[in-house]
């Protein structure tokens, strides 16, 4: 469901604002990847997604998006390690569904691995709120 635009303007000022450093950091890592990058498109596409993401959201709610083999795809697409690249816990983390559940049931890693079962994260994994 889309936020009208008099909510989008309200939930503007939560995003944290990037310095022109880290601006081009992203910017030489896109257009590297976008140079040294052969195969198919939508992986590609989808690996700068996780790039632009991953600064918002932080690099444990992509563990809970992303399967392992995911992960490490892209981050070979990147050249980075989203682990110390991107903070733990972004400005906008708690927007995704699946990591509050995650943080909820209280055992990150189980929660990711599956070794908690739950039917509500398992169904909200990916959802952004």
């Amino acid at each position: 469901m889309a936020l009208t635009p008099a909510e989008v303007l309200k939930n503007l000022h939560k995003l944290a604002p990037f310095s022109q450093e880290r601006v081009e950091q992203l910017h030489t890592i896109e257009r590297q990847a976008f140079a040294s990058f052969t195969g198919q498109f939508d992986e590609l596409e989808a690996a700068l997604g996780m790039l632009h993401l991953g600064d918002h959201i932080g690099w444990k709610p992509l563990v809970l998006i992303h399967n392992k083999r995911t992960i490490r795809k892209y981050e070979e697409i990147l050249g980075i390690t989203i682990r110390e690249f991107f903070p733990e816990e972004g400005p906008s983390s708690h927007r995704s569904i699946g990591y509050t559940i995650a943080k909820k049931i209280g055992n990150f890693w189980k929660a990711v691995s599956g070794e908690i079962k739950s039917d509500e994260l398992k169904a909200q994994r990916r959802e952004v709120a």
